[in-house]
């Protein structure tokens, strides 16, 4: 039998990009490496370093980075939030780009089809996949280890996972939205959103001030965002407080979320509509006459609407968000906590409105941890027309097997 030889040729590596970031040595003193065993007197000792890198991450920021124009997800923090908070984003996004190569594995096609039971799902349909909560050990273990997080809640557990006792802040998560439809190689992504902890609530048992903690309004949020796994891994982001939406890019040759969408605004309007018109004839009246007319170019815009829809939140806002328009679930479908208040408020930050049909989301007191219901998520003008048409959320729910 013939021998088969197999010749191996070098895999073209780009050599590292030197002095790219000037600021990376200050911030791997003051941001360690998220394992467990984190040195917390090296931490604090970095802290006296805060001065001068938040100085320097200034000057980046106003000028538009260093000599190649770069400024990192870290630098952009580091002048525009305090310490803790930067130690907690280093961590969350050091999470996410597990979590970016994690849908991207070979491996991942088998666990997108499985489903685990959980009580909380509701269906089969929206049942956890393991990838889902892979990625939620991934998320709670980043955030274990960065040492401000009070309490984590996710979309999937039944109640949150209270952490640390002092931990200065409270996440909400949607670990991996749109996982279902990941063995189509669909666009998936993670939400977040970030509260103060309440410390008047520091007397109560462990599982009430975690809960009442995790049941803030979306309007007391200190930051929030998505990252978007799809052919760029992007990590969308407001710290809120006229601070503006701005998105980060995932640099594969330097592994660092590189600032590319500074100060996003919404246009005041758009031309694009994204909703599952399959379920047309489920909608009430004022929702089918609102697409009807806008569609054929009748409303407030005389141009004519096209509709797109991937069937992945993170994916249909983030076009939103770029573009214009309006993205919307219109049943009580989208959970409040997890998926609402985290992207209303960057939405809104972004200049655009949020709205159940009725009233503005970040208004609304969760009084469960997995409340549900329809969200409307777009431009100011698109969205306001929308809700002058009355009728606009779906009651009719058969129950959809896709």
């Amino acid at each position: 039998m013939q021998s088969l030889t197999l010749t191996r040729y070098p895999t073209p590596v780009s050599p590292p990009r030197l002095n790219l970031y000037p600021l990376r040595q200050i911030a791997v003193s003051v941001l360690s490496t998220p394992t467990a065993g984190i040195n917390r007197r090296e931490m604090a000792s970095s802290r006296r370093e805060s001065a001068s890198f938040k100085s320097l991450a200034v000057g980046r920021t106003l000028t538009g980075g260093d000599d190649d124009g770069y400024c990192t997800l870290i630098d952009f923090a580091g002048a525009n939030v305090g310490d803790d908070l930067v130690v907690l984003l280093y961590h969350l996004q050091h999470a996410c780009k597990r979590i970016a190569s994690l849908v991207a594995s070979p491996f991942n096609s088998s666990l997108g089809k499985l489903s685990v039971k959980s009580s909380s799902s509701g269906s089969d349909r929206d049942a956890p996949k393991p990838l889902d909560i892979v990625s939620n050990d991934i998320v709670l273990s980043s955030l274990r280890n960065s040492g401000k997080v009070a309490v984590m809640a996710s979309e999937e557990d039944d109640s949150p996972t209270w952490i640390k006792d002092d931990g200065p802040y409270v996440v909400v998560v949607d670990p991996l939205d749109g996982s279902r439809n990941i063995d189509a190689s669909i666009p998936t992504g993670t939400i977040f959103g970030v509260y103060n902890r309440l410390v008047e609530l520091d007397h109560l048992p462990v599982e009430e001030k975690a809960e009442l903690n995790s049941l803030q309004r979306g309007n007391r949020l200190v930051a929030s965002g998505y990252v978007l796994y799809s052919s760029a891994t992007i990590f969308c982001i407001t710290f809120g407080s006229g601070t503006g939406t701005h998105a980060f890019t995932l640099d594969h040759s330097t592994g660092e979320f590189v600032l590319t969408h500074q100060n996003i605004k919404i246009p005041t309007r758009g031309q694009i509509y994204s909703v599952n018109d399959a379920r047309y004839f489920d909608w009430p009246e004022g929702l089918r006459k609102y697409i009807d007319t806008v569609r054929q170019g009748k409303g407030e815009n005389p141009k004519k609407y096209s509709a797109r829809y991937i069937c992945s939140l993170v994916a249909d806002l983030h076009r939103t968000l770029l573009y214009g328009g309006v993205a919307m679930n219109p049943r009580d479908h989208l959970r409040l906590v997890y998926e609402g208040n985290p992207l209303a408020f960057l939405v809104e930050q972004a200049g655009g409105k949020s709205s159940d049909g009725k009233r503005g989301i970040l208004s609304i007191q969760p009084v469960k941890l997995h409340q549900r219901l329809p969200l409307f998520l777009g431009s100011v003008e698109d969205v306001a027309e929308l809700e002058s048409y009355g009728d606009v959320q779906q009651t009719v729910n058969p129950g959809y097997e896709v």
